[in-house]
């Protein structure tokens, strides 16, 4: 039986806003967008749709019932997509939307253990030069890996490494797409700070990415590329995400695709017998009360709990635990709320081949069809 590791991989952490005001250590209110001028607005409508939220809470409380989970499955890497700038920083993009967690409230990323944190996305430059390299900066003295943002092209385009129980690393790339939302002036230099912003999704650039990927691999490494891309909402899946993912898979040698920005979960493929997640949604917003998506079931969030390989990242088995964002926690779904999500996977995932399975402790599983 060969050596299995098992990762949690979840799609935004948008720790910033309405999250940042309940925190121990907030910033201050103060926000630029159409409509709304106070983070803590965010908060009353929250209340307002699932009742009060005694404040402040400590930094593990966000996670709620997902600590649980985590200590028992003790994953051998936590990756998430931090979808917020780590900042107290005042000079705002003009973007309409702006988050950011004050850099004192970093230690609720540390209450859930997490390893890597990808910033490939189009929040992480919402308070400018100076509140990326906050970030930067915030996450280092925690000893939290950032990758896809940096203060050159280099650091942007660098993995995060991690060591493997057993031996061997866990190579992350983390790459943000424009079709996301990331303005294409925010994109690294040579002497300049911004993400790593891919091109276009043609054959070229995904072939130009597997070429960059090489020339770090050693033998035992497990790759896995992280990208934002695509719209907010919606189930339809691109073909050039597709041909996108496939060709990082075979011939690239990615072992997982990890595709976020979707506020909400989209369909996964098993190809060549490794992981595509298309669209892994919102893990944690501060979303309750805000009105016209409510079809699409943003509340509903997603931890994924892949088993791969350790030889050669071949898929194993994909164990999905479904969870509901109330009172800004995430809190374990309902029974119905559970088969409302496998029926909606399982109609989206049935074109690319994927059958989705409901188990009896409310998990669910992913498999080739």
């Amino acid at each position: 039986m060969p050596r299995a590791v098992t990762l949690f991989l979840c799609g935004d952490v948008m720790t910033g806003r309405g999250i940042d005001q309940i925190l121990p250590t907030p910033c201050i209110a103060e926000l630029h967008e159409p409509v709304v001028s106070s983070a803590a607005d965010y908060v009353e409508l929250a209340e307002r749709a699932n009742g009060a939220i005694e404040r402040p809470v400590d930094h593990a409380y966000i996670w709620g019932d997902a600590i649980a989970e985590l200590r028992r499955v003790q994953p051998a890497a936590r990756i998430v997509n931090l979808e917020t700038s780590i900042t107290t920083s005042r000079t705002y993009e003009p973007k309409g939307i702006n988050y950011r967690m004050n850099p004192a409230n970093i230690g609720c990323l540390s209450a859930a253990e997490i390893d890597c944190c990808v910033l490939a996305n189009n929040h992480v430059k919402d308070w400018g030069e100076a509140g990326l390299l906050e970030t930067l900066i915030s996450l280092e003295k925690a000893k939290i890996h950032g990758v896809g943002a940096g203060r050159d092209i280099g650091q942007a385009r660098a993995p995060c490494s991690l060591r493997l129980p057993g031996g061997g690393r866990l190579l992350i790339f983390a790459y943000g797409c424009a079709d996301s939302g990331i303005p294409r002036g925010w994109a690294a230099g040579p002497d300049r700070p911004g993400v790593n912003l891919l091109p276009d999704l043609s054959i070229n650039t995904a072939d130009a990415v597997c070429e960059s990927a090489r020339k770090v691999v050693t033998e035992g490494d497990l790759l896995i590329a992280s990208i934002h891309w695509g719209g907010n909402w919606g189930y339809r899946i691109p073909d050039e995400h597709r041909r996108f993912a496939h060709r990082l898979i075979e011939p690239g040698g990615f072992a997982l695709v990890h595709g976020h920005s979707s506020h909400h979960p989209r369909a996964m493929e098993i190809y060549r017998g490794r992981l595509i997640l298309y669209g892994c949604g919102d893990f944690l917003n501060d979303y309750e009360g805000i009105l016209g998506y409510e079809a699409y079931r943003g509340d509903l969030a997603i931890m994924y709990l892949p088993r791969l390989s350790a030889g050669n990242g071949e898929l194993i088995e994909a164990r999905l635990v479904p969870y509901q964002i109330r009172k800004f926690r995430l809190n374990r779904a309902s029974k119905q709320d559970v088969r409302w999500l496998r029926e909606i996977l399982a109609r989206e995932c049935a074109g690319l081949g994927t059958q989705i399975s409901l188990n009896a402790d409310d998990s669910l599983d992913v498999r080739p069809s």
